[in-house]
């Protein structure tokens, strides 16, 4: 990739001002785990990002939105991360085109951007479980939700961005022609090429803010699996809660939800009044109050029950709002505070849908481990784009919220030689423990991101402790890390 490839935009700077030195702040993941001490930027503007990058010391600087990536992916050890969030402003709409797509800054919110789009009849087209997350960092992580099997992740629907490159320069990047290696290097990149500053994101029409959903129960995993295989080409989303506590003939017994967009005639009169309303109730903030091993066998095994036994065995057509389907956690702030201090790992895998059995096994070593998780998620995932760090593929994908407890490496541990034994890979905005041979293993296309990297960022200003975990820092020559 040569420089006169890739547009090249010199930011108007003013007059280089002494950077008052940050102090240095924890900084963790939504997993409380791993956190280190940073030095944290607040910053307002381009200008300010760039005098960052110029003052940084051989630490580097990680863009950082709103924290929502679970592991240590967006905390810089003894370095700066550059808080990007007060960047939220949303800089154009342009309802005509097809698509219609929104120019923002990377600081915007999903759930702001939202807000603001629902008037217009305009829909976000990928939102993962959260609403919590920055524009920039859905495209560092390209993050996805219940529609990657109609819709893909989220880089999918990214029309340009704009990255601050190591050099000071800004250079406007889209998916095809000059700039597209780049482009995809940056799309589940986890912010080491650059730091996205402004994207323009492809929309959906809407007629309501509603949906159309069905839910069943089903008895076991391989009933739910059956279940999902069958039917999911007719629901745009597609998402189960499963029961990873439960042994014997239910062991992963489930919950399978599906819906659509709801149609406009779809809603009651009551509804009719203000289709595109956003329904986003609040209970309020978890205290800090809860203490290590909240989560045991007597309050995991009654939650699993009660979650199961609470939804209906088949119920057809029920009218959904945002929160109800997407984002329930959403209501209860810091919500994650109830793992107690030591915090929790979320582990995500994927594995190909041929691997049905791999998949089953690692259920099974989950159940048995001993180690609890209340809320476990399945989806079947479609094609994956171009990116050579995005996690999704075709096949079955679980993730389990684990309470940081003794012996739960070595239960990832075995997980992990399952899951790359089957082709299979863990998602890196959810991971803070991966060693660095088997991230190898798992992304076969790590040398193309790789030879991206060292080309934009030949002296690694833009680092974090995910990429010194994985050996993503240091100087690569050839095939090695």
């Amino acid at each position: 990739m040569s420089d006169e490839a890739v547009p090249a935009i010199k930011p108007s700077l003013p007059e280089e001002q002494p950077m008052i030195p940050q102090p240095l702040v924890e900084l963790h993941g939504w997993g409380r785990a791993a956190g280190t001490m940073s030095h944290l930027a607040q910053i307002d503007s381009v200008a300010d990002a760039v005098s960052a990058l110029r003052k940084s010391d051989s630490r580097g600087v990680v863009p950082r939105g709103l924290g929502r990536s679970y592991g240590d992916a967006a905390q810089n050890a003894g370095g700066t991360a550059l808080d990007l969030t007060k960047m939220n402003r949303i800089l154009s709409l342009d309802a005509s085109g097809d698509p219609a797509t929104v120019t923002v800054q990377a600081g915007v919110s999903l759930d702001s951007l939202m807000r603001a789009l629902l008037p217009f009849g305009l829909w976000v087209p990928v939102l993962p479980g959260t609403r919590q997350v920055t524009v920039g960092g859905a495209i560092a992580a390209d993050v996805h939700g219940k529609n990657h099997h109609t819709q893909g992740s989220f880089g999918n629907h990214v029309r340009a961005l704009d990255l601050l490159m190591a050099d000071g320069e800004m250079r406007t990047l889209t998916p095809d022609g000059d700039t597209s290696t780049l482009f995809w290097a940056t799309v589940g990149g986890m912010g080491l090429t650059g730091a996205i500053l402004r994207a323009t994101v492809a929309l959906q029409p809407t007629e309501t803010a509603y949906f159309t959903v069905d839910t069943h129960r089903a008895a076991n995993i391989d009933d739910l699996m059956q279940q999902m295989s069958q039917g999911d080409e007719n629901y745009t989303y597609s998402v189960a809660w499963f029961d990873a506590v439960t042994r014997g003939r239910h062991m992963g017994r489930g919950v399978l939800t599906r819906g659509n967009k709801a149609q406009l005639a779809a809603l009651p009169t009551k509804l009719r009044r203000d289709p595109l309303k956003f329904v986003a109730p609040s209970l309020g903030t978890l205290p800090e109050i809860f203490p290590n091993r909240m989560i045991n066998k007597a309050t995991a095994k009654a939650f699993s029950t009660a979650w199961y036994l609470k939804a209906p065995k088949d119920r057809v057509g029920e009218l959904q709002n945002i929160t109800q389907f997407f984002h329930p956690l959403d209501m209860v702030a810091e919500w994650n505070r109830v793992y107690g201090p030591n915090g929790f790992l979320q582990y995500q895998f994927v594995v190909p849908f041929e691997a049905a059995e791999v998949f089953r096994r690692c259920l099974e070593m989950i159940v048995s481990s001993g180690h609890l998780s209340c809320l476990n998620v399945l989806k079947r995932f479609g094609p994956g784009n171009p990116s050579p760090l995005s996690f999704p593929m075709p096949g079955w994908t679980l993730t389990v919220d684990l309470p940081i407890e003794h012996g739960l490496d070595k239960l990832c541990d075995a997980l992990d030689n399952e899951v790359v034994g089957a082709g299979g890979r863990v998602y890196l905005a959810k991971d803070s423990r991966l060693s660095a041979a088997m991230f190898r293993r798992m992304y076969p296309r790590l040398d193309d991101f790789l030879e991206v990297r060292r080309e934009v960022d030949p002296t690694g200003i833009f680092n974090s402790d995910l990429a010194r975990r994985l050996e993503l820092s240091k100087p690569t020559t050839g095939g090695t890390t």
